[in-house]
Protein backbone atom coordinates (compact mmCIF):
# COMPACT_ATOMS: atom_id res chain seq x y z
CA UNK A 1 0.00 0.00 0.00
CA UNK A 2 1.10 3.55 -0.76
CA UNK A 3 0.10 6.11 1.85
CA UNK A 4 0.68 9.86 1.60
CA UNK A 5 0.11 12.11 4.61
CA UNK A 6 -0.01 15.93 4.69
CA UNK A 7 2.26 16.29 1.67
CA UNK A 8 3.38 19.76 0.57
CA UNK A 9 5.56 20.74 -2.38
CA UNK A 10 6.84 24.03 -3.78
CA UNK A 11 8.46 25.21 -6.98
CA UNK A 12 10.78 28.05 -6.06
CA UNK A 13 8.77 30.28 -3.73
CA UNK A 14 5.44 29.09 -5.15
CA UNK A 15 3.55 26.49 -3.12
CA UNK A 16 2.08 23.95 -5.55
CA UNK A 17 0.03 21.99 -3.04
CA UNK A 18 -0.17 21.28 0.68
CA UNK A 19 -2.05 19.05 3.08
CA UNK A 20 -2.34 16.35 0.42
CA UNK A 21 -3.42 12.89 1.59
CA UNK A 22 -4.02 9.71 -0.37
CA UNK A 23 -4.02 5.95 -0.03
CA UNK A 24 -3.57 3.44 -2.83
CA UNK A 25 -4.18 -0.24 -2.20
CA UNK A 26 -3.40 -3.29 -4.36
CA UNK A 27 -5.66 -3.40 -7.41
CA UNK A 28 -6.41 0.33 -7.32
CA UNK A 29 -5.79 3.06 -9.90
CA UNK A 30 -5.82 6.83 -9.32
CA UNK A 31 -5.76 9.74 -11.75
CA UNK A 32 -4.20 13.04 -10.70
CA UNK A 33 -6.17 15.96 -12.13
CA UNK A 34 -5.25 19.62 -12.39
CA UNK A 35 -4.53 22.50 -14.74
CA UNK A 36 -1.13 22.98 -16.33
CA UNK A 37 1.28 24.16 -13.67
CA UNK A 38 -0.80 22.82 -10.78
CA UNK A 39 1.93 20.41 -9.73
CA UNK A 40 0.85 17.07 -11.24
CA UNK A 41 4.31 16.13 -12.49
CA UNK A 42 5.93 17.45 -9.31
CA UNK A 43 3.60 15.25 -7.27
CA UNK A 44 4.43 12.16 -9.30
CA UNK A 45 8.15 12.81 -9.06
CA UNK A 46 7.81 13.37 -5.31
CA UNK A 47 6.00 10.04 -4.97
CA UNK A 48 8.90 8.44 -6.82
CA UNK A 49 11.41 9.93 -4.39
CA UNK A 50 13.03 12.14 -7.04
CA UNK A 51 11.92 15.35 -5.26
CA UNK A 52 11.88 15.82 -1.51
CA UNK A 53 8.59 17.26 -0.20
CA UNK A 54 8.51 20.43 1.87
CA UNK A 55 6.33 18.64 4.42
CA UNK A 56 4.61 15.32 4.92
CA UNK A 57 5.37 11.65 4.61
CA UNK A 58 5.23 9.03 1.87
CA UNK A 59 4.99 5.45 3.15
CA UNK A 60 5.19 2.14 1.30
CA UNK A 61 3.82 -0.87 3.17
CA UNK A 62 3.95 1.20 6.36
CA UNK A 63 7.58 2.34 6.05
CA UNK A 64 8.87 5.76 5.05
CA UNK A 65 10.18 5.55 1.47
CA UNK A 66 13.26 7.56 2.50
CA UNK A 67 14.20 4.73 4.83
CA UNK A 68 13.44 2.02 2.26
CA UNK A 69 15.71 3.45 -0.44
CA UNK A 70 16.43 0.86 -3.14
CA UNK A 71 13.81 -1.51 -1.74
CA UNK A 72 11.14 1.05 -2.67
CA UNK A 73 12.63 1.76 -6.09
CA UNK A 74 12.52 -1.97 -6.86
CA UNK A 75 8.74 -1.92 -6.26
CA UNK A 76 8.05 1.23 -8.30
CA UNK A 77 8.35 2.15 -11.96
CA UNK A 78 8.13 5.73 -13.24
CA UNK A 79 7.39 6.59 -16.84
CA UNK A 80 7.60 10.31 -17.53
CA UNK A 81 6.05 12.30 -20.35
CA UNK A 82 9.46 12.12 -22.04
CA UNK A 83 10.35 8.69 -23.41
CA UNK A 84 13.88 8.49 -21.93
CA UNK A 85 15.17 6.35 -24.77
CA UNK A 86 18.35 6.66 -26.81
CA UNK A 87 17.77 7.57 -30.46
CA UNK A 88 20.82 5.81 -31.83
CA UNK A 89 19.92 2.46 -30.22
CA UNK A 90 17.29 0.04 -31.45
CA UNK A 91 13.97 -0.55 -29.73
CA UNK A 92 15.31 -3.93 -28.62
CA UNK A 93 18.50 -2.46 -27.18
CA UNK A 94 16.60 0.29 -25.37
CA UNK A 95 14.22 -2.17 -23.74
CA UNK A 96 16.95 -4.56 -22.62
CA UNK A 97 19.01 -1.69 -21.18
CA UNK A 98 15.97 -0.36 -19.29
CA UNK A 99 15.36 -3.77 -17.78
CA UNK A 100 19.02 -4.13 -16.89
CA UNK A 101 19.06 -0.79 -15.11
CA UNK A 102 16.15 -2.07 -13.04
CA UNK A 103 18.17 -5.14 -12.10
CA UNK A 104 16.15 -7.48 -14.31
CA UNK A 105 17.97 -9.54 -16.93
CA UNK A 106 15.84 -9.64 -20.08
CA UNK A 107 16.59 -12.12 -22.82
CA UNK A 108 16.15 -11.18 -26.45
CA UNK A 109 13.13 -13.41 -27.04
CA UNK A 110 11.15 -11.88 -24.17
CA UNK A 111 12.11 -8.36 -25.23
CA UNK A 112 11.00 -9.00 -28.79
CA UNK A 113 7.71 -10.48 -27.55
CA UNK A 114 7.04 -7.34 -25.49
CA UNK A 115 7.81 -5.03 -28.40
CA UNK A 116 5.60 -7.04 -30.74
CA UNK A 117 2.74 -6.90 -28.28
CA UNK A 118 3.18 -3.13 -28.36
CA UNK A 119 2.67 -3.20 -32.12
CA UNK A 120 6.33 -2.91 -33.12
CA UNK A 121 6.74 -6.14 -35.08
CA UNK A 122 9.37 -5.66 -37.78
CA UNK A 123 10.76 -2.57 -36.05
CA UNK A 124 12.50 -4.21 -33.10
CA UNK A 125 16.01 -3.75 -34.51
CA UNK A 126 15.56 -0.35 -36.12
CA UNK A 127 17.23 2.72 -34.58
CA UNK A 128 14.64 4.53 -32.51
CA UNK A 129 15.40 7.77 -34.38
CA UNK A 130 13.70 6.41 -37.53
CA UNK A 131 10.47 5.55 -35.70
CA UNK A 132 7.47 7.85 -35.47
CA UNK A 133 6.66 9.65 -32.21
CA UNK A 134 3.89 7.17 -31.51
CA UNK A 135 6.19 4.21 -32.13
CA UNK A 136 8.84 5.71 -29.87
CA UNK A 137 6.22 6.03 -27.14
CA UNK A 138 5.35 2.35 -27.61
CA UNK A 139 9.03 1.49 -27.08
CA UNK A 140 8.98 3.36 -23.77
CA UNK A 141 5.68 1.77 -22.74
CA UNK A 142 7.01 -1.72 -23.46
CA UNK A 143 8.78 -1.39 -20.10
CA UNK A 144 5.40 -1.98 -18.48
CA UNK A 145 5.46 -5.52 -19.84
CA UNK A 146 8.92 -6.50 -18.64
CA UNK A 147 9.74 -4.60 -15.43
CA UNK A 148 8.05 -6.35 -12.53
CA UNK A 149 7.14 -3.38 -10.35
CA UNK A 150 3.94 -3.36 -8.28
CA UNK A 151 3.49 0.42 -8.36
CA UNK A 152 3.35 2.20 -11.72
CA UNK A 153 3.62 6.00 -11.69
CA UNK A 154 2.80 7.25 -15.18
CA UNK A 155 2.99 10.86 -16.39
CA UNK A 156 0.96 11.32 -19.59
CA UNK A 157 1.40 7.71 -20.76
CA UNK A 158 -0.91 8.18 -23.76
CA UNK A 159 1.10 11.00 -25.38
CA UNK A 160 1.41 10.54 -29.19
CA UNK A 161 -0.58 7.29 -29.19
CA UNK A 162 -3.30 6.47 -31.71
CA UNK A 163 -6.65 4.93 -30.81
CA UNK A 164 -5.42 1.35 -31.17
CA UNK A 165 -2.39 1.96 -28.98
CA UNK A 166 -4.52 3.63 -26.30
CA UNK A 167 -6.78 0.55 -26.23
CA UNK A 168 -3.70 -1.65 -25.91
CA UNK A 169 -2.40 0.34 -22.93
CA UNK A 170 -5.84 0.22 -21.31
CA UNK A 171 -5.65 -3.56 -21.52
CA UNK A 172 -2.15 -3.64 -20.03
CA UNK A 173 -3.29 -1.45 -17.14
CA UNK A 174 -6.34 -3.65 -16.50
CA UNK A 175 -4.11 -6.74 -16.38
CA UNK A 176 -1.75 -5.05 -13.92
CA UNK A 177 -4.64 -4.13 -11.63
CA UNK A 178 -6.12 -7.63 -11.87
CA UNK A 179 -2.76 -8.92 -10.64
CA UNK A 180 -3.00 -6.59 -7.61
CA UNK A 181 -0.75 -3.96 -9.08
CA UNK A 182 -1.26 -0.24 -8.39
CA UNK A 183 -1.25 2.73 -10.76
CA UNK A 184 -1.10 6.51 -10.33
CA UNK A 185 -1.25 8.51 -13.55
CA UNK A 186 -1.92 11.81 -15.25
CA UNK A 187 -3.40 12.19 -18.72
CA UNK A 188 -5.16 14.75 -20.87
CA UNK A 189 -6.80 11.96 -22.88
CA UNK A 190 -9.72 9.76 -21.82
CA UNK A 191 -8.60 6.46 -20.27
CA UNK A 192 -11.16 3.67 -20.15
CA UNK A 193 -10.09 1.51 -17.21
CA UNK A 194 -12.53 0.35 -14.55
CA UNK A 195 -12.23 1.68 -11.03
CA UNK A 196 -10.32 4.90 -11.68
CA UNK A 197 -10.46 7.29 -8.72
CA UNK A 198 -9.47 10.93 -9.05
CA UNK A 199 -7.46 13.36 -6.94
CA UNK A 200 -7.61 17.00 -7.98
CA UNK A 201 -4.82 19.53 -7.47
CA UNK A 202 -6.32 23.02 -7.37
Amino acid sequence: MLEVSNLACSRGDHRLFSGLNLELHPGQIMQILGANGSGKTSLLRTLCGFIQPDEGKIAWEGSDVRDLGEDYFAEMMYLGHLNAIKDELSALENLRISAGLSGLPLNEADAIAALRRMGLKGRERLPVKVLSQGQQRRVALARLLVIKARLWILDEPLTALDVNAVALIEGVLAEHLAGQGMVIFTTHQPLNVAGVRSLSLS
